[in-house]
């Protein structure tokens, strides 16, 4: 039986539940979308009124994404290119993309898609800086943004008089530009440091991160607004690639700027945060992202790992000069994957806002997930891999079973987490008949810097060893698994891996399915291919080593999305 909703989209199952959560900067006001079911995908936006918990249905569906004033008093979004707005009065006069009302909900802005920016102020709608038909965008994230997590390409000022916006014509320049006419670039040296990682401007003056195209190396720069000078405030550094945290950098109440970086020295492996050169947080924390700082109080916000790599955790950690240092408490109940936003005094973790004692549940409409999987996880092997085994339910102990390696999306992935339902489709297959089996192999986030970052130019075959070396070692806790019958399966690059799984372990893997799988690194964008593989025209011979074009002779099935009815039928027929 042929089930879509399963098929990859783990989202799917959300549905119905708040997400895409913003606390506006004085904790008054928390917007969410939000959709009537959980397979509507048409989500409505909503604000929540934290002082009275008066629930406001703000727009019908579907609004994919929106964008507040300071205080969330004032929200935009676009639909089918039309500018909608909540709080103001505004009309546009060109096709909309990434509308953003200033900090204080006087004007908007907004980009188009033929790469010019736009202000709708006191004025009207205004060119604010454009060349259309030269190819030159204005305003709109670059290609490598999205390789560093970067979706946006301009950003308010704290006041809402001037705009840092991104030009991108083949290279990318940052320019400010006041709703005026004025204008001044932001001086980096370009040439050395091509990528710009993030921007925030939050207070004080923009901060930017820029790195080398090689990734080894980077800076955090402060811009002097007037001038467009810049002055370091940081250097990140690393022999693999430089993995900057997400949130940071950011500039502290006290006027510190944090940046993320890593402990590499006596004994340590840490992933941590760092405010002008002082260590904030405990070693065994693995910072994955910086929330914020929760207004009157000196703690910070992150998410972060303590051990666990498959749990992730809301903990607040102190920033006071002279305070005790390098200390974290977990705000976070329970095992699971949680998260957090923060605005004002106000925290969100999970679906629930939290002022002082004071809690307030964000409502929901998802339906109880599908399946109620209980995946067993383990460390194996001297290199203490993260592995997830899961059994069909009812699965009678002594029944030996095929086995299914789920790649997910291939290296740098994890697979395996505690959220329920990110195991849906793994716990269809398993009632399919097979054992399903979760590596987070080396080159997997989550762990330590140095047992993600040892991938640097052999991935393939860090990743195939680890695999191999995870399943074997599985057999002794886990009997049933008949390693005569492995299947792999993995989506993107994962569907490159499990091309080469059973291409080059034929003698362990039996088959595969590769759905929409990577086949030539040299394809991929480079600020993600040189990441782990350098530079190609200086490795040209890691390249052809880490091709996967499928064989016209292996057991491999080919997918261009993913058909489970398709997958099932060619699995039951090589793993019988």
């Amino acid at each position: 039986m042929e089930y879509p909703e399963l098929a990859g989209r783990t989202g799917r199952f959300r549905h119905g539940a708040p997400h895409a959560v913003t606390v506006g900067g004085d904790g008054a006001r928390v917007a969410f979308l939000r959709s009537a079911g959980p397979y509507d995908p048409a989500a409505a936006l909503w604000v929540l009124t934290v002082a009275s918990g008066a629930l406001t249905r703000v727009a019908e569906g579907p609004v994919d994404a929106y964008a507040g004033s300071a205080d969330l008093s004032v929200l935009t979004w676009a639909r089918d290119g039309r500018l909608h707005c909540s709080g103001i009065d505004a009309t546009a006069c060109a096709p909309v993309l990434d509308p953003r009302p200033d900090p204080a909900g006087r004007a908007v802005g907004y980009t188009t898609p033929d790469g010019t920016l736009r202000v709708i102020g006191d004025n009207g709608d205004e060119l604010l800086a454009g060349e259309p038909g030269t190819g030159v965008s204005w305003g709109l994230p670059d290609p490598a943004a999205v390789q560093f997590g970067r979706t946006r390409g301009w950003w308010w000022s704290p006041d809402g008089s001037r705009i840092l916006a991104v030009r991108s014509a083949g290279s990318v320049s940052l320019h400010l530009l006041d709703l005026y006419g004025g204008w001044v670039d932001v001086h980096w040296d370009r040439e050395t440091y091509p990528y710009l990682v993030d921007v925030r401007w939050t207070g004080g003056n923009p901060l930017i991160t820029v790195l080398r195209r090689s990734q080894q190396h980077g800076l955090v720069l402060s811009v002097d607004p007037r001038t467009g000078e810049t002055q370091v405030h940081a250097e990140l550094a690393d022999a693999r690639w430089v993995e900057p945290v997400p949130g940071t950098p950011l500039l502290l109440p006290d006027g510190r700027v944090l940046v993320g970086g890593e402990l590499a020295h006596d004994g340590f492996d840490a992933r941590c945060l760092f405010a002008d050169g002082s260590l904030l947080t405990p070693p065994e924390l693995y910072v994955r992202r910086v929330v914020g700082v929760l207004a009157g109080t000196t703690e910070l916000i992150v998410e972060g790992t303590e051990g666990e790599p498959a749990e992730q955790h809301v903990y607040a950690v102190r920033t006071a000069l002279g305070g005790a240092g390098g200390k974290a408490r977990r705000l976070s109940e329970g095992p699971g994957w949680h998260h957090a936003h923060a605005g004002g005094d106000v925290l969100v973790i999970d679906d629930t806002v939290r002022r002082g004692e004071a809690v307030i549940p964000l409502p929901s409409d998802a339906a109880p997930l599908p399946y109620a999987p209980q995946p067993v996880l383990a460390r194996v092997t001297d290199r203490s891999l993260p592995t997830g085994v899961l059994y069909p339910a009812g699965h009678v102990t002594g029944t030996r079973l095929p086995v299914l390696v789920e790649l997910g999306a291939g290296p740098g992935h994890q697979q395996v987490v505690l959220d329920p339902a990110r195991w849906q489709e793994r716990q269809w297959w398993a009632d399919a008949g097979f054992v399903v089996v979760s590596v987070d192999t080396r080159g997997t986030p989550g762990v330590t810097p140095s047992f993600e970052k040892v991938v640097h130019r052999r991935l393939a075959d860090v990743t195939l060893t680890d695999h191999v070396d995870a399943l074997h070692a599985l057999t002794g806790k886990h009997p049933d698994l008949d390693l005569a019958r492995v299947a792999v399966r993995g989506t993107g690059l994962g569907g490159w891996l499990a091309t080469l799984a059973v291409q080059r372990r034929s003698d362990v893997f039996r088959c595969g399915i590769a759905i929409d799988p990577v086949t030539d690194w040299a394809t991929l964008p480079p600020a993600y291919a040189e990441r782990y593989l350098g530079n190609r025209a200086d490795n040209t011979e890691i390249y052809d080593h880490h091709a996967a074009a499928p064989s016209g002779t292996a057991p491999l099935l080919v997918s261009p999305t993913g058909g489970l009815s398709e997958e099932l039928k060619f699995l039951t027929r090589e793993c019988a």
